[in-house]
């Protein structure tokens, strides 16, 4: 009896300790009558909330309006700019907000989001040290993990470290998402990525975002998912074969990436298997606010 307790004790804390981390982000997704996919935010606030209002998604006190549509943001919501512990709340209350109306937002990880959780900040502003200073984030002074830093940039480098508050924000992320027969991913997905294994991969990134284990090999590539640009650079015919070896795999229709931006605002590539949808749309950029509108009745940019 005394055994049969303890197991009983175990699988409590077990179950407990799992709801505490939360539920990891699923690779697929239902379909849904319509998705909105948006790309890099790079710390502007007002370009987010600008896209999200162009989707629907949002009104003018930044609450959630979409009802069961489903928002994409293709990662690269840090860097550059000022905004970004905002853009990370934001994102953070509309996924509860979308979800209790029955819809979904879901965040993916880019190459300035990796960058900051390894400790990598050569892209980030004056302003954007300043901003985690009024975060609440406490640094014991004896912290040798941040004593390379001055003490004016150690709050935001203890908020992104693996483990930190806004790591685990950024635990919610996804690497990649199918909603229905679309693939979303920040810069590319490759059929070595296939080889690696998406869920894998998404369990070892949750994993080190969490403090739980160390940074997942495949960063260590400059052609990972976060970082590749062989459908957003000008693809040549052999970049085209590559993505139809990655949609028929994933039995997907198209993929939707973000990463490098698009002079000439959204664009498809390979006969429409691939839209790039970075637009430039922060201040540090100067480009348009766009977003790309998938329906049953088809895809097309919103403007």
């Amino acid at each position: 009896m005394a055994r049969r307790q303890t197991l009983v004790t175990l699988l409590l804390l077990v179950l407990i300790a799992g709801a505490l981390a939360g539920t990891p982000p699923v690779l697929r997704h239902p379909a849904a009558a319509r998705v909105v996919a948006m790309g890099d935010w790079h710390g502007d606030l007002e370009a987010a909330r600008r896209s999200l209002r162009l989707a629907g998604a949002i009104d003018a006190e930044d609450r959630w309006i979409g009802g069961d549509l489903v928002v994409v943001q293709t990662g690269d919501q840090l860097d550059r700019g000022d905004q970004e512990q905002a853009i990370l709340d934001l994102l953070d209350r509309l996924r509860d907000e979308a979800a209790a109306a029955g819809g979904a937002v879901i965040q993916l990880l880019g190459n300035h989001e990796i960058m900051n959780v390894a400790g990598d900040f050569r892209y980030v502003t004056d302003g954007g040290w300043r901003d985690f200073a009024d975060a609440g984030i406490r640094v014991a002074p004896d912290d040798s993990t941040l004593a390379a830093l001055a003490p004016a940039r150690r709050p935001r480098a203890a908020a992104f470290r693996p483990g930190g508050p806004y790591a685990r924000l950024l635990a919610e992320g996804q690497i990649a998402a199918i909603v229905g027969r679309s693939v979303f991913v920040h810069a590319g997905l490759l059929p070595a990525h296939l080889d690696y294994g998406l869920a894998r991969l998404q369990r070892e990134t949750r994993a080190w975002l969490l403090g739980e284990g160390p940074e997942p090999a495949l960063f260590q590539e400059r052609d990972d998912p976060v970082w590749a640009r062989h459908y957003s650079d000008e693809p040549d015919a052999a970049d085209c074969d590559l993505l139809d070896e990655v949609l028929a795999a994933l039995d997907c229709d198209r993929m939707i990436v973000g990463h490098t931006v698009q002079d000439e605002g959204i664009t498809a590539r390979c006969d429409e298997r691939v839209w790039c949808i970075d637009t430039g749309a922060s201040a540090h950029y100067g480009g348009s606010v766009q977003v790309l509108e998938i329906t049953p009745d088809g895809v097309r940019a919103l403007w």
